[in-house]
């Protein structure tokens, strides 16, 4: 259906906390809709909320649903549309005691609030027209956001920065559309309002835009989610030892013991402002039970699914024992960033391993020695992937990096609907013919942004949000 983003039925005022769950020094109860001043001035003894300006902040007491004094607080005053959510909006920041937490929000609901779903206010937000639907997204990838660059990625995106390139193409198609419609128009005239090759032209041009947006999922993907680094190798290599240290903390237990780590065990860690999800294995050797050979097994499923793989070596080990051991491992690494660890540096790795190395290992890929134990030469190691990520520049305000896999399936689609325009005007098909393609893609565009879009939609979307945003 289609959706106008000025349209709204919320009649009823919502509450709810908005700060996380549990004890803190304060805590915020954001309250919002039609009757929100009137609600709170219920329970609220204070400065007259009627005569306060927007964006005011005031000290009073709330008290509780038997009149009963239940916290001092702070009200912070949003008049409509001038709010987050484009309706009056009332922030109560209460002391961070869960029981006055809880208690403030039933006081509330007794006088006339409902308790908010879970992205209530966001979906309000996007429902009066204060954002777009991609703006909303980005609301919550913010929330989420793990390292400075998936944080600048989503405050670009939530400024806007996505949906203004949007419409800037939506526009160009429109206006595409509109010149071979109008041929239509005056089909019996012989009348010529659209140059072909300029359109044509034109149609190229946006369709290169699609495809840079629909390029950069790549990275946006490892921006949002981390990028994917599988840590394998033989047994007491030291691959939790490395892990641990990559963390900077205790995750994986570490022992003299082989089989040890029999299962995978997965953590992230912001690097350099990048997010990387390092996935430490079972260590790769000949299984002697059940449990090990299951462990071994996903040890190559997670190394499938990796983007970089670090290969740990026990340096001290005879150099024969590596030729073996890369007939598993390098078929699973084409189109993958392989770093052969060469751990143990403390002890002095051998040069025929190193030699080995050299003629073991695929193009492209790279060495270093280190000790996890003792952290030599880690430095390296981190700055090799920092590289491996090779993502893109995010400092620029305009920068358009998408993360999100709906808004990519989407612009794929609309990038298709391009193509066979373009392949109808290279042809000299019916106006009619293009203008029905051209219409899809904009129709694509428009879901991005929720100028198009259904209820299930928007559900599904909302359906992520915490409670209380």
């Amino acid at each position: 259906m289609q959706h106008n983003p000025m349209d709204t039925t919320s009649t009823d005022t919502i509450c709810a906390i908005s700060t996380p769950h549990g004890t803190g020094g304060i805590a915020v109860v954001r309250v919002s809709g039609p009757q929100a001043t009137a609600i709170v001035a219920r329970r609220w003894h204070g400065a007259d909320i009627a005569a306060m300006r927007s964006h005011t902040a005031h000290l009073g007491t709330v008290t509780d649903s038997n009149g009963s004094p239940l916290d001092q607080v702070v009200l912070t005053l949003f008049r409509a549309p001038h709010s987050y959510t484009g309706e009056d909006v009332i922030e109560l920041s209460c002391h961070g005691s869960m029981w006055i937490q809880r208690q403030l929000v039933l006081s509330l609901i007794d006088a006339g609030c409902r308790a908010a779903t879970g992205g209530e206010f966001t979906q309000r937000a996007f429902a009066n027209g204060r954002l777009d639907l991609s703006q909303a997204e980005a609301v919550a990838d913010l929330i989420a956001a793990q390292s400075r660059a998936a944080h600048r990625v989503a405050i670009n995106q939530m400024r806007g920065a996505f949906s203004r390139q949007l419409s800037q193409l939506r526009g160009q198609l429109l206006q595409f559309v509109s010149l071979i419609e109008l041929e239509l128009d005056f089909s019996e005239e012989d009348v010529t309002f659209a140059d072909r090759s300029r359109l044509l032209g034109l149609a190229q041009s946006i369709q290169g835009v699609i495809g840079r947006l629909t390029a950069s999922y790549s990275s946006g993907n490892v921006i949002k989610n981390g990028l994917p680094v599988a840590i394998v190798g033989q047994t007491n290599a030291g691959k939790s030892t490395l892990l641990n240290l990559l963390l900077h903390d205790d995750r994986a237990l570490v022992s003299d013991i082989q089989g040890t780590t029999r299962d995978v065990i997965e953590d992230t860690v912001d690097i350099g402002g990048t997010l990387f999800r390092f996935i430490d294995t079972a260590g790769i050797r000949q299984a002697h039970d059940a449990i090990e050979k299951m462990g071994i097994e996903r040890t190559f499923q997670k190394l499938d699914q990796a983007q970089v793989v670090l290969w740990v070596i026990d340096g001290t080990q005879p150099a024969s024992q590596l030729e073996e051991f890369s007939r598993q491992i390098v078929p699973h690494t084409a189109g993958k960033t392989l770093i052969a660890v060469v751990n143990k540096a403390d002890l002095g790795p051998s040069a025929q391993v190193q030699e080995a190395l050299a003629r073991l290992l695929p193009e492209g890929a790279r060495q270093v020695s280190i000790s996890a134990r003792d952290g030599i030469n880690t430095d390296a190691l981190t700055r090799m992937l920092t590289q491996a990520a090779a993502l893109p520049d995010v400092a620029d305000d305009n920068a358009v990096i998408v993360t999100n896999a709906r808004h990519y399936e989407a612009l794929t689609r609309a990038g298709a609907a391009l193509g066979r325009a373009i392949d109808g005007l290279n042809q000299g098909l019916s106006g009619d013919l293009v203008s029905q393609d051209i219409r899809e893609c904009m129709h694509y565009l428009g879901e991005i942004t929720g100028e198009i879009t259904t209820d299930d939609v928007l559900g599904e979307i909302f359906s992520h949000f915490c409670i209380g945003k």
